[in-house]
């Protein structure tokens, strides 16, 4: 059949692609991957770049230009035959990586190369992948005997088997739940935006009234608006359960069990190469080079935001007791008075700022602060193939008309949609027979749709996901390393690679930018001054109490690996509860199944390196100082950016791109300064 994963188009053809597609393609490509690595091992005695590791690097392209798509669908137009295709083939492709890992002709090859006279003349990105490849064989368990290299194979299988159940859990316990409500009075308080969208979800089901769900567009709005206190509650409960043996569908999507299983593999795997712990694993590939740097860097940070979190909690307690009689706090009740108390004392209220910041204005007013920065031009493309009518494709070329790479943009939240928001990689850039492959992204965010007639109006805070998001993206894009393996975000240490992205979200606390990408939707009038000097002033409101938070998650994701014993299990809410006496200033209802629903350490990249949000926010805050000190537009210091840290990828160690764009290592001192918190 004709297979649209298997033919050489420059974007992929999401139309044509169907469940039954995708087996018989990946099988295809694995077999190919396997023909080429055993047939240029054969070929030869003296291996080099372009006899061994390039021919890979191509048929490993093709293969990840097949498996892109069929992930991102998988994760943004959900169906039970998808998935089941794409969980047939995590198996095959965790087998081919392992076995790859495990090829001992491969990595003596790869050893030869690198103890070569040849390798002191492959430029620095060549010389980086390969000194990556002998870390990973070591990763991969190439020093292992025969059965603990089969026992490794097995574990890494059934991790990506649980990764994938885990999301799959939290997506439909998320679909799961919705309340229909006929009675307006229960919905006093939700904004004209969050009940016109409650009208058009209860539109969609064939219902009158108003249907809220656990998306997170309605449940923010419930939980920042709704006068009904017990509305909350329930909410927050169905929200606060989900694929947990608690709430409203107690064990029916439950990850307790894929959890505990998860971390012993995981310590399992650590063990069997060698580590103490899963911990110690993680950051073999990262920055940071123990955990006590890892630990004291989160701990310290702790300890200067502690009484910051406490006075934030106090305040708010005040405030709902002296004006509204509320004595004892409650966890669905903080989201509301917080807002409460936003509009009290900095006359701010969310749904004012939303209204200057439509779509839009704020997309275009993105590419301009970009064009800014960096000289770059950003061009919508209408013609091409997609996977649902809100998406949208677009073109950044440079001042020579070259196009640097290309995107996606699915910005809104609907169902059988992964919630979040993520850049992934569609297609990385590499030079092969001259010609440079052009990088493409996919940005996708889960923001309220567009209601009517009206554009969607993102909150301020959506507009920094956007910026973030969007970061990342500019890491993927703008690379200018032609070698797969180092180019984009590939190769870069995971507790660097939120460098870019938050990084970018300073532009939109700037009055200059601003300008660019506010305008209210009805008059095209920019963000008023009075109404910026409001949002500045309540730009560190409750800070404290966001920084314990962040921290009290990142401490429970590395102490969890790190402090994992097989006698004892997971110990997952013992741990989490222990870090919240240490850190945390409010403390969840017993019924909380947090952990349940923390895809990103369970079900993403993060395991045992949540702490890198937190890592690179020192490096991004530092950089962005820069700017500071020499104008936000500064367009040497923004070229200075664009060639040491976007354009070099992987290509270098993360701490010597960060020195030679900044002239010195990292302080933490901008950090706390943006935070409002003393150093």
């Amino acid at each position: 059949m004709n297979n649209p994963l298997l033919e050489d188009s420059i974007l992929p053809q999401f139309s044509k692609i169907k469940p039954e597609h995708v087996e018989p393609a990946i099988n295809s490509l694995l077999a190919d991957a396997r023909s080429i690595v055993a047939q240029h091992l054969q070929a030869t005695t003296e291996y080099t770049w372009e006899n061994l590791i390039e021919p890979i690097e191509n048929i490993e392209d093709k293969l990840n230009k097949a498996w892109s798509p069929v992930s991102h669908l998988n994760s943004v137009v959900n169906t039970d035959e998808l998935r089941d295709a794409y969980n047939a083939c995590l198996p095959k492709l965790s087998a081919y990586s392992t076995e790859m890992g495990q090829n001992k002709a491969l990595f003596n090859a790869y050893q030869q190369i690198a103890e070569s006279d040849n390798y002191s003349s492959l430029d620095t990105a060549q010389q980086k992948i390969i000194t990556n490849a002998l870390r990973d064989f070591r990763l991969s368990g190439i020093d292992l005997d025969t059965d603990k290299q089969q026992r490794y194979k097995q574990i890494s299988q059934e991790l990506s088997r649980l990764s994938s159940k885990y999301e799959e859990n939290l997506l439909d316990a998320t679909n799961a739940w919705n309340k229909h409500i006929t009675d307006p009075e229960l919905l006093a308080g939700l904004p004209e935006t969050a009940l016109t969208l409650a009208k058009q979800t209860a539109k969609s089901q064939n219902k009158d009234g108003w249907v809220i769900t656990l998306q997170f567009p309605s449940y923010m709005a419930v939980m920042t608006y709704a006068d009904n206190r017990e509305l909350r509650k329930e909410h927050y409960t169905a929200f606060a359960t989900r694929a947990s043996e608690q709430g409203p569908n107690a064990g029916q999507w439950d990850n307790s069990q894929i959890m505990e299983d998860t971390l012993a593999l995981r310590h399992e795997k650590a063990q069997l190469l060698g580590f103490d712990n899963y911990a110690e694993l993680s950051l073999a590939t990262k920055m940071a080079n123990k955990p006590e740097d890892v630990t004291g860097f989160l701990e310290d940070l702790a300890d200067k935001s502690w009484r910051h979190a406490r006075k934030d909690l106090s305040e708010l307690r005040k405030f709902a007791r002296e004006q509204y009689g509320i004595s004892a706090l409650q966890a669905w009740d903080m989201g509301y008075f917080s807002e409460k108390m936003r509009q009290h004392f900095y006359q701010l209220s969310q749904e004012q700022v939303k209204t200057y910041f439509p779509s839009t204005h704020v997309i275009p007013g993105l590419f301009s602060v970009v064009e800014k920065l960096y000289g770059l031009k950003i061009i919508e493309t209408s013609d091409f193939d997609s996977w649902h009518p809100d998406v949208r494709l677009f073109q950044i070329k440079d001042k020579d008309d070259q196009i640097r790479g290309q995107f996606y943009l699915d910005l809104y939240a609907r169902e059988k949609k992964r919630g979040g928001a993520w850049m992934d990689d569609c297609v990385g850039r590499k030079k092969s027979a001259g010609n440079i492959q052009i990088p493409v992204a996919y940005l996708t965010c889960n923001f309220t749709p567009p209601t009517g007639k009206d554009p969607a109006l993102l909150t301020h805070d959506e507009v920094l996901t956007l910026f973030h998001e969007f970061g990342h993206g500019l890491q993927h894009m703008l690379t200018q390393v032609n070698h797969l393996g180092v180019s984009g975000i590939n190769g870069v240490e995971w507790d660097a690679v939120e460098l870019p992205s938050q990084f970018m979200e300073n532009w939109c606390w700037e009055k200059e930018a601003l300008a660019l990408i506010s305008g209210h939707y009805q008059t095209g009038e920019k963000l008023p001054d009075d109404l910026f000097q409001k949002m500045l002033n309540a730009k560190n409101f409750q800070a404290g109490m966001l920084m314990v938070r962040q921290l009290e998650f990142s401490l429970f994701d590395f102490k969890m690996h790190q402090q994992y014993d097989p006698v004892k299990g997971g110990q997952i809410y013992k741990t989490l509860n222990q870090i919240r006496e240490q850190v945390a200033v409010i403390h969840p209802p017993e019924f909380n199944r947090f952990a349940h629903s923390f895809s990103h350490i369970f079900a993403g990249g993060y395991a045992a390196g949540y702490y890198s949000y937190k890592w690179a926010e020192v490096l991004s805050s530092d950089a962005y100082s820069l700017f500071e000190e020499n104008g936000i537009f500064d367009q040497t210091t923004g070229k200075s950016f664009l060639h040491n840290i976007l354009e070099k990828g992987g290509s270098q160690d993360a701490m010597q791109l960060f020195i030679a764009f900044r002239g010195r290592e990292p302080k933490i001192d901008a950090l706390l300064r943006h935070n409002g918190i003393a150093a």
